[in-house]
């Protein structure tokens, strides 16, 4: 099992890796990734694709961005117009303490001000200013203190706070928004200060749906505090090592929680029995947690219960026969486990499931016959297991497949030609060494393809040839081919719709660097160890490649 371009190590590495090349400040943590969300509203974006026309608003705005010197004050316009001017302004990184003070008593809604450069307790005047109009605030990764907090007590109205990497909120900052009683949602992600005391002055939010305390690392026993917010649905306690058997019992009594997000914590199979009274329950991470197939006879009761993590547990095939009792399920994460294929011949009667992840378990190719029958899967992944081309045939049936992981399998070029079917396929993940040009042939079916890797290092130029007709691809990643050459991308050349290119480690030269002037969608191209220079790429950005935001030369 292996290839030569992997993204698989540790996957709390990988996903802190990702957000440090989004924020140079802070990362955020990805032990949710396996379903993501989004706290605040999307701002607004002017910027246009190729060929459309911006609205006279969007023009407006626009000129307005270039004249922000010119006016000290947007109170005298609609709260709509100024709230998309303030929007654009910190979408562009144009805001700062002398241009915030015209939006001073503009009602505005949303101040989505997370991770912006320079904000701190000075801006909280203005912001406060927006009075009973407020509704949400971003403040994630600023320098905010609980001094800064003390402005929003007139905020009557706020529904929403992000204080997510505010490392100068403690619990007095908490104490300073307790009054606050429509907010419905607060996350204070990674804070080193909120203790388990200071949970207290949540209890009076009685309106709270969803709480974020994602690797708060003290506040084991405050979890008691909550026992009375009969509207929470979604408590997030991912990555606090403090939690343990004792919090869970506090958790039980929160009859409205769906979602239960308690992944690396101190939770045993003891704890987990305190969750059979929370019948509305639809998602459970434990991913990490010290439980064992034994947790499972406690889930069975949850008929409510559509998604589970339990990837990097204690699982063994011991125990295993419990699973076949979750028949709701839709998404399984079994990933990093050490269980074989005898644990699928209980997962063959769970025929809801839509997304099943197997990663580094040890799967071989008899073991799949257990999974040709289930028709409704949309995603698998196989990556560091021991299939290989032998086991294919019985995906064959799975029609409704969408995104399928083989790297670090054993399948070979025989192997692909078995997929042919699968004619719902948008994501395949092929980083094995053994797949070479003859495979890539049989990929040419998969006219939905959107994203396609292949690093094991046995393609040539020949060979990309053969998806020069994938034209639905927007992500294509062909690093550690040593073998490609310029001649390559003139077959990728017609792939406009791809926005993220990757061909690292290759012979790809700046000559070469002509044929990507058609991909005008292009917002990522990687080309380490290429003989690109950064000069290069920047050349091709500013007369050919506007889109592109993230480059990687040699």
């Amino acid at each position: 099992m292996g290839g030569a371009c992997s993204r698989k190590q540790d996957q709390q590495d990988n996903e802190d890796d990702l957000h440090r090349r989004v924020s140079g400040r802070y990362f955020k943590s990805g032990s949710s990734k396996w379903l993501r969300t989004s706290f605040s509203r999307a701002s607004t974006d002017i910027s246009q694709g190729i060929g459309s026309c911006p609205s006279l608003m969007e023009l407006c705005i626009s000129r307005i961005r270039e004249d922000i010197n010119k006016y000290s004050t947007f109170s005298m316009l609609p709260r709509d117009i100024s709230q998309q001017i303030f929007d654009d302004l910190v979408c562009s990184q144009c805001l700062s303490d002398y241009i915030l003070e015209a939006f001073r008593d503009c009602a505005l809604q949303d101040i989505n001000l997370g991770e912006y450069p320079g904000f701190n307790d000075s801006w909280m005047d203005v912001i406060s200013s927006q009075g009973s109009s407020l509704l949400s605030v971003d403040l994630s990764g600023s320098d905010v203190t609980d001094s800064g907090l003390i402005n929003l007590k007139d905020c009557r109205n706020l529904q929403a706070l992000n204080f997510n990497y505010c490392d100068q909120i403690s619990d007095q900052g908490l104490k300073q928004i307790s009054g606050l009683s429509n907010l419905t949602t607060i996350s204070f992600r990674k804070n080193n200060l909120i203790t388990d005391q200071g949970m207290r002055y949540l209890s009076g939010l009685t309106n709270l749906v969803k709480l974020d305390l994602e690797r708060c690392p003290k506040i084991h026993g405050g979890l008691v505090h909550l026992e009375g917010l009969s509207k929470i649905e979604s408590l997030n306690v991912n990555c606090c090592n403090c939690i343990t058997d004792a919090d869970m019992k506090a958790v039980s009594g929160l009859r409205s929680l769906k979602s239960l997000q308690i992944a690396s914590s101190k939770v045993t199979d003891n704890g987990v029995t305190f969750l059979k009274a929370l019948h509305k329950l639809t998602l459970l991470n434990m991913e990490g947690c010290r439980v064992t197939a034994a947790c499972l006879e406690s889930l069975s009761v949850l008929g409510a219960l559509l998604y589970l993590n339990l990837s990097r547990c204690n699982l063994t095939n011991d125990g295993s026969d419990k699973f076949s009792k979750l028949q709701s399920l839709k998404v399984l994460n079994l990933g990093f486990n050490d269980i074989s294929d005898a644990i699928l011949v209980h997962l063959k009667g769970l025929t809801n499931l839509e997304s099943l992840n197997l990663d580094s378990c040890r799967i071989s190719d008899e073991g799949m016959i257990n999974l040709a029958g289930l028709h409704r899967l949309k995603s698998l992944v196989l990556s560091d297991t021991g299939v290989g081309s032998g086991g294919l045939h019985h995906l064959s049936g799975l029609v409704n497949l969408e995104s399928l992981n083989l790297s670090f399998t054993d399948v070979t070029d025989g192997g692909l030609r078995k997929l042919s079917g699968l004619s719902s396929l948008k994501s395949l993940n092929l980083d094995a060494r053994q797949i070479t040009d003859i495979g890539l042939a049989a990929l040419t079916t998969f006219k939905n393809l959107r994203s396609l890797e292949i690093c094991g290092g046995g393609l040539t130029d020949a060979g990309v040839r053969n998806i020069k007709d994938l034209t639905s691809l927007t992500l294509l990643s062909l690093s550690q081919n040593h073998h490609l050459t310029d001649k390559c991308l003139k077959s990728i050349s017609g792939l406009t719709q791809l926005v993220s290119l990757n061909i690292a480690n290759s012979r790809i030269t700046r000559a070469g660097l002509q044929h990507l002037k058609p991909l005008k969608n292009l917002k990522s191209l990687t080309l380490e160890s290429c003989k690109v220079t950064a000069d290069d790429m920047k050349k091709l950005q500013s007369t050919d490649l506007p889109n592109l935001v993230s480059f990687r030369p040699e």
